[in-house]
């Protein structure tokens, strides 16, 4: 299996841009050079595995959040990341939100 770069370039900024982090701060927390981080972003750079440690503790993530696309087995990232979106929602909001997750599953799935 390839590793899907764009994927981890996607994740890298989409969790920096949440936090409201500058490449430039992420590189400084990271001790990766600026450029290095606007590589990684575009994916026009692979990184080591040392690299992205250092991206996913400045990040404060874990190593699956930042890889997840490119595992086999990322069903507890698939948790995480909708826990995360509905933790803030109220008990009426999950309950629409399930619903739409419903029917756009099954969608999909008869889409094939």
């Amino acid at each position: 299996m390839d590793i899907d770069y764009i994927i981890i370039g996607n994740r890298i900024k989409e969790i920096r841009t949440a936090k409201k982090l500058t490449q430039a701060t992420l590189a400084e927390l990271s001790g990766v050079e600026p450029s290095n981080i606007s590589h990684i972003e575009r994916a026009a750079t692979k990184l080591s595995l040392p690299t992205i440690i250092r991206i996913a503790n400045a990040l404060g993530v874990t190593l699956d959040e930042l890889v997840y696309g490119n595992l086999v087995k990322n069903a507890h990232v698939s948790v995480k990341l909708i826990d995360d979106l509905l933790s803030d929602c109220s008990a009426e909001e999950i309950k629409a939100l399930a619903e739409v997750i419903k029917t756009t599953k099954n969608v999909l799935r008869n889409k094939r």
